[in-house]
């Protein structure tokens, strides 16, 4: 298993559309993107994560590099950010 993690600065006030981008493309993500098992919203008051999980690291990376992370899920969270996003990926051990 691996888990892909995004950090993103958000401002409170940005927050609950940040969140509408979230929920429009979860589903879409489970559905569609190979290797994908799970995706939750951490919030805390510094910052905003996309916690994703994925079958094996190559999974991840694929979504990555994808249409529904590049073009369709950055397009419309772009405009939100404060600062580029920090992205992770961990594989299970």
């Amino acid at each position: 298993m691996a888990y892909l993690e995004i950090t993103l600065r958000i401002a409170p006030e940005n927050r609950a559309a940040a969140a509408d981008v979230y929920g429009k493309y979860k589903q879409p993500f489970l559905d569609t993107v190979p290797g994908a098992t799970g995706k939750e919203l951490l919030v805390r008051d510094e910052d905003v994560q996309v916690l994703h999980r994925f079958r094996n690291a190559a999974d991840a990376e694929a979504y990555l590099a994808g249409d529904l992370f590049t073009r369709d899920v950055t397009g419309e969270l772009s405009p939100l950010l404060e600062a580029d996003p920090e992205t992770r990926l961990y594989d299970t051990v």
